[in-house]
Order: C-alpha cells, then structure tokens, then sequence
C-alpha cells in the first residue's frame, strides 16, 4: 500500500469517526450518517490498496 494512500485511508476514517461521535453528541443525525459515509470511504480505499499489494506480491 502506498504510504500516501494508507494515510489518506486512516485520515478519512478518523475524521469519519469524529464526526459520527459529535453528531451523536448533538443529536444531529445528518452528522453522524456523514461521519459512517466517510468511515466507510476510508474502509474501502485501504482495501483496494490491500487488494493491489496482495497483487504484486
């Protein structure tokens, strides 16, 4: 996994994570399904590049 896509991948999920943890705080639901979309970007682009390096090995 490149470096700059891994970090790109922990950086969605943890602004994911903080924004579902605050729209919860708030009760703002619009916030918290924000933060789970960005969550799950962040899943899916460490995945695919986990998928690419299994492919080059």
């Amino acid at each position: 996994m490149s470096g700059e896509q891994k970090s790109t991948a922990k950086a969605e999920q943890a602004k994911g994570k903080v924004k579902e943890t605050v729209g919860r705080a708030v009760g703002n639901e619009g916030m918290t399904a924000e933060g789970r979309a960005e969550q799950a970007r962040g899943d899916a682009r460490q995945a695919k590049e986990k998928a690419k390096d299994a492919f080059r090995h």
